[in-house]
């Protein structure tokens, strides 16, 4: 209570959508509560007597502190005669401004506020580690309702049914292993744990891969892992390699699985070159994988197209290799094909949002609609298509062409659990069922690992509060929703950069998501078993004495997997038996801190703050309501792919992609117009997206949200060099269930001519694809002769090291919306290396002289240090 300077205000004025209401704020320790009385001011009182029913109880709005994202204080004089205000937006798109007759009053309002939010400190002052339910939610204790074991078991996987090919490890019983994975980890038979040991050296964090999803018919399943420690140097790990071999060989029982599948146990056509046209047709010709070999027996279930997906932009996974990370060479990965699916990072998903909340921001001072242009320029709706088109291209690969998938991102846990979660949404009726998307969240985001409390910022931030006359005074701090408050100065980005290069140069090999922070220094916390085995310090856990959100770490990952889940359910609505409000209602307890579940980042950090013991569950709510949260248009859990609504798949249809209009607190027809769907612009040529659109230009309108997903296709040299790429696979739209619109788009392709698919724009694409390889490896080679000069005039390079004389013996395959962008791309020449430089400016030369992914031309060097400096944070 000593953080409460004032705890009752009479006589404030709220005003929210532009009505006012006069009543009572109250300040509690966990709660901020208006109430007000239920007759409006304008009505007359009702008649007072003996037989005078009793006074209706006043209405009240409740806000937890979490909830608040942006409070503006604006003071005003006595002698202007204006009330001051207090302006509050809330993380659930609530959106209020309170009136003050007293500035003193306001003054301490905003203090008491500024004080619970953001000054608390610890996780464990949270609203959840004292709140206390009523029945019925009293009597239901929903901590059991995920048990790993049970869920295998279901998959088919359990510590006795090695005869699948799968076993459960417990090298992670005591999370030493890798501290942010779950301590139960299903992997390979064939792999022993010396092998994992080994193996977990060269992932990020030893997140290596795992698996997440069995496919109860063919077998084939959904691993997920971290990046792998590759550098500029081209390191591998044999051990990392064996353990994907046997992922990939686990549906085939016949197969070694103490060796790596050959390359030629998959064939590709030599005819076979790079082709855009729709966005369904270029995914498909790039993205399936080696054709049987003439005359082979056709098994059910056997491997088409083995898919390592790296949900990265292509120029950001290349610039990582900067700081010892980066992407899988395929030389040593030959029995698979790897694409880049250009989904954006945390702080383009963040800036997005901000501009969302920008266009509906004034929702509490006028009844007028959102601006939509500001909408549209947000970029939303094409990051949740995305994301939509990168799960359907997964679920595609498993249920339809009976491969296996390989998901990751940077570490792992954010766009990596996106595509996990929304795939198994796609291929499994038992997750689309209330208790199993329950089961869903908890095994992909709260058992694999999610940063939650630094995406969320449940502590809050103190650059969430302003006063407005200081904010005038270009001061910092100034009014706008968090994401838009951010220095983009170079001087910053290359500080950024150098510090970068000299982590990775002096460090351990242990690596980050963040590699730098907000304030552009190597992260102190660690909590790899590689910073340990060198006697880091154990860094922030659950029992750290004061925790501070990190405003460039907050994210909202989750509210797009919310979000994308909401499109799959408007779209099918008969296959879903929770309805929208469930989804609402799970992202307002996300904020709301009400419960412990989403508090902390990994599975050891709620057995260390002993959740369980100390906090309710957020599925206590949800099933102690369970009937408010069915959807009465749900067909049943019966799967029977010759009945309608009971087929087993399901595909996202991205070009109907809208907004979700509830949890922005505004009507359909506000956000989305008189039609039910989203229409993309069909006049714009397909083109593949590219991380410098949304970075360089995120204020402009965004790539049409009917381009494919993604940037580049990756094989080996053998298979790139004499075929081009992968071969196409059958096409999404022949499966009766994979598409209800595929009649839409024909004609669009017939109107582009950069889309016609000939053997003359073959033949061209197939020679530009060499030139750009070749192109590749010279530029890589220029920029390793001028990255070890600018390191030792730095100091950076330790005694004995080098920058790589050449890249890897990939050859990646890069695309762009125009054909001339790869000539002239593959022909530019490397600039001058002779003045000094860091690593991160040295790379980002070289992958813009190269024109990887580029929209028009190559990109300069200081553009991708900036790129490459915000996809490291």
């Amino acid at each position: 209570m000593d953080k409460i300077r004032i705890s009752k205000v009479d006589d404030v004025q709220i005003l929210r959508r532009g009505v006012p209401l006069s009543g009572t704020l109250h300040l509690t320790p966990h709660h901020l509560i208006f109430s007000h009385p239920p007759t409006p001011p304008n009505e007359p009182p009702a008649p007072s007597g003996p037989d005078t029913p009793t006074k209706a109880r006043p209405k009240e709005l409740w806000i937890t502190y979490p909830m608040v994202s942006h409070c503006a204080f604006r003071p005003t004089s006595p002698a202007s005669g204006l009330a001051s205000s207090i302006r509050l937006r809330c993380r659930d798109f609530t959106f209020v401004t309170f009136h003050f007759s007293e500035d003193q009053a306001a003054k301490d309002v905003y203090e008491s506020i500024k004080s619970l939010t953001c000054k608390l400190g610890r996780i464990e002052k949270l609203y959840a580690f004292t709140y206390q339910p009523q029945r019925p939610e009293k009597d239901v204790n929903s901590w059991e309702v995920y048990d790993a074991r049970r869920e295998w078991k279901r998959m088919g996987v359990s510590d006795k049914g090695v005869d699948i090919g799968w076993r459960i490890t417990t090298i992670n019983k005591d999370y030493k292993f890798s501290p942010t994975y779950p301590a139960l980890l299903p992997v390979p038979t064939a792999i022993s744990d010396n092998v994992l040991n080994y193996a977990g050296k060269y992932r990020s964090r030893a997140r290596i891969p795992i698996l997440t999803y069995l496919h109860p018919v063919n077998n084939c399943t959904i691993t997920r892992s971290s990046q792998p420690l590759a550098g500029f140097r081209g390191n591998r790990s044999i051990q990392d390699e064996k353990l994907v071999a046997a992922i990939f060989a686990s549906s085939q029982p016949g197969r070694e699985h103490n060796s790596s599948p050959d390359a030629s146990q998959f064939h590709t056509p030599a005819s076979s070159t790079i082709a855009i046209s729709k966005s369904e047709l270029f995914e498909d010709s790039m993205i399936a994988g080696a054709n049987k070999r003439e005359g082979a027996q056709q098994v059910y279930g056997a491997q088409q197209s083995n898919l390592i997906v790296d949900a990265r932009p292509t120029v950001n996974a290349y610039a990582m290799q900067a700081v010892g990370l980066g992407s899988e060479n395929m030389d040593n990965y030959s029995f698979a094909t790897k694409a880049y699916l250009g989904i954006d990072n945390i702080h383009v998903m963040r800036e997005s949002l901000a501009r969302v909340i920008e266009a509906i921001r004034d929702a509490d001072i006028t009844p007028l609609p959102p601006n939509r242009e500001l909408l549209a320029r947000s970029g939303w709706l094409k990051h949740i298509a995305g994301i939509l088109d990168g799960a359907g291209l997964i679920a595609r690969q498993v249920g339809l062409q009976h491969s296996h998938v390989l998901i990751h991102c940077s570490d792992g846990w954010d766009r990596t659990s996106q595509l996990s979660a929304l795939s198994q949404l796609c291929l499994d009726p038992y997750y689309r069922t209330l208790e199993g998307f329950i089961v869903l969240v908890e095994k992909d985001w709260l058992s694999f690992g999610h940063m939650f409390r630094h995406r969320s910022g449940f502590l809050s931030s103190e650059k969430w509060f302003v006063t407005q006359n200081e904010g005038l005074g270009g001061q910092n701090g100034t009014v706008g929703p968090p994401g838009l408050m951010q220095s983009s100065s170079g001087g910053k980005a290359l500080e950024n950069a150098l510090l970068s290069a000299k982590g990775f140069f002096n460090k351990d090999n242990n690596s980050r998501d963040s590699v730098v922070d907000s304030d552009g220094e190597l992260p102190t916390y660690g909590d790899s078993p590689l910073s340990k085995q060198h006697g880091a310090s154990p860094g922030r856990g659950a029992g750290a004495e004061k925790e501070a959100t990190k405003v460039k770490e907050t994210s909202p990952v989750f509210h797009q997997f919310l979000d994308a889940t909401y499109q799959l359910l408007h779209q099918h609505p008969t296959r879903f038996e929770f309805n929208e409000r469930f989804l609402r209602r799970l992202l307002y307890h996300l904020y709301s801190c009400q419960y412990g579940t989403f508090l902390y980042n990994s599975e050891r950090e709620r057995v260390e703050a002993k959740v369980q013991e100390k906090t309710r569950s957020v599925w206590d709510y949800f099933l102690s309501r369970k009937e408010q949260f069915l959807n009465s248009a749900y067909t049943g859990p019966e799967i029977d792919d010759n009945a309608k609504d009971h087929e087993r798949l399901l595909f996202p249809r991205v070009q109907e992609v809208r907004w979700w209009s509830e949890v922005f607190g505004r009507t359909d027809d506000e956000m989305n117009g008189s039609t039910t769907s989203f229409s993309p612009n069909t006049s714009t040529s397909t083109s593949i997206s590219t991380s410098t659109n949304s970075n360089s230009n995120s204020n402009s309108t965004s790539t049409p949200i009917n381009d494919t997903v993604l940037t580049g296709v990756e094989t080996t040299r053998a298979l790139t060099d004499t075929h081009a790429h992968p071969i196409p696979h059958p096409h999404p739209q022949s499966h009766p269930r994979a598409r209800a619109d595929n009649g839409s788009n024909k004609n669009h392709n017939h109107n582009n001519n950069n889309n016609n698919i000939s053997s003359s724009s073959n033949s061209q694409a197939k020679t530009k694809a060499k030139a750009a390889a070749t192109a590749l490896s010279e530029e890589f080679a220029a920029a390793s002769e001028g990255l070890n000069a600018g390191l030792a005039r730095l100091g950076l390079m330790k005694k004995g090291h080098s920058a790589p004389s050449h890249t890897a013996s990939t050859t990646a395959t890069f695309m762009s919306s125009s054909s001339n962008n790869k000539s002239d791309a593959a022909t530019a020449a490397y600039p001058s290396t002779k003045s000094t430089a860091s690593a991160a400016s040295m790379a980002a030369r070289a992958l813009g002289s190269h024109g990887a992914g580029a929209p028009s031309s190559a990109r300069s060097g200081s553009a991708l240090e900036r790129e490459m400096e915000v996809e490291m944070q």
